[in-house]
């Protein structure tokens, strides 16, 4: 894999995105521009497990727009709960290396400008050792993030400084698609052409379902898998919780 992503203060390179995003609160389009001809949600695995065999374990429905909290039988992601399933869940703004390397290697057979790509990594991370200089540099300011710039292939699109975090925001220059893994989401959305779409839905290794641009992954968007009520006296969010839960980064 190529080391040679460089830092980059060409943030006009994302002016396109803003004006593309919109719609309800948890809307796809909120997180990855409107205006392509399909989307994709690709699940973040479970450790070794995916969502539907989850769904299978916990007698819940895998669909594409489950909800991890779900899924596993809590009524939301901070319940006091006990959950159904007592493995690890899935990461949270971040695709795991295996399923990012194929999603990869689709997606470079979808652009024209695989060499000259754009990559914004969220700027609250702390454990991401950046380039010298490359956080004074003007940032890409979006609703609710700003994200550092950087440039270069597609096949350097995760570089070892990057540490554990794959990017959360990347585009070709050619705009033939776009990749989100918000920093509050366990899944990756990608936006793009029908034939982009189609190919990362049959390809091995990646749980991926087609969504629609107004679809809601907000925590209460799944309407197919019931949830329990919380606890008497605990509003949804409050109490302790599950010992799945993992300490997120600082959100903005």
């Amino acid at each position: 894999m190529s080391e040679v992503l460089r830092p980059s203060a060409e943030v006009t390179a994302a002016d396109w995105i803003g004006p593309r995003l919109g719609g309800e609160f948890g809307a796809v389009r909120r997180t990855v521009p409107g205006g392509f001809a399909a989307y994709a949600r690709i699940f973040h695995p479970a450790d070794d497990h995916t969502w539907a065999e989850v769904a299978a374990a916990t007698g819940r429905t895998a669909h594409p727009l489950m909800q991890w909290h779900a899924l596993i039988g809590l009524p939301d992601p901070y319940s006091r709960h006990e959950p159904l399933w007592d493995g690890y869940p899935p990461e949270v703004g971040r695709l795991d290396p295996a399923p990012f390397g194929r999603l990869r290697t689709v997606l470079a057979r979808h652009t024209g400008t695989a060499d000259v790509c754009w990559f914004g990594l969220w700027e609250g991370y702390g454990a991401v050792d950046v380039p010298p200089g490359a956080a004074a540099l003007p940032h890409v300011e979006l609703p609710g993030r700003e994200y550092l710039l950087f440039s270069g292939a597609l096949d350097g699109a995760w570089p070892s400084w990057f540490a554990d975090q794959s990017p959360n925001l990347w585009w070709p220059a050619d705009r033939a698609w776009c990749v989100a893994s918000e920093i509050d989401f366990d899944s990756t959305l990608v936006g793009g052409s029908a034939e982009l779409i189609g190919e990362l839905l049959r390809t091995p290794g990646l749980e991926a379902a087609a969504v629609g641009p107004d679809d809601s992954l907000a925590v209460d968007g799944d309407r197919v898998n019931p949830v329990p009520e919380p606890a008497p006296g605990t509003a949804r969010g409050g109490g302790r919780r599950g010992r799945w839960w993992r300490n997120p980064w600082r959100s903005r």
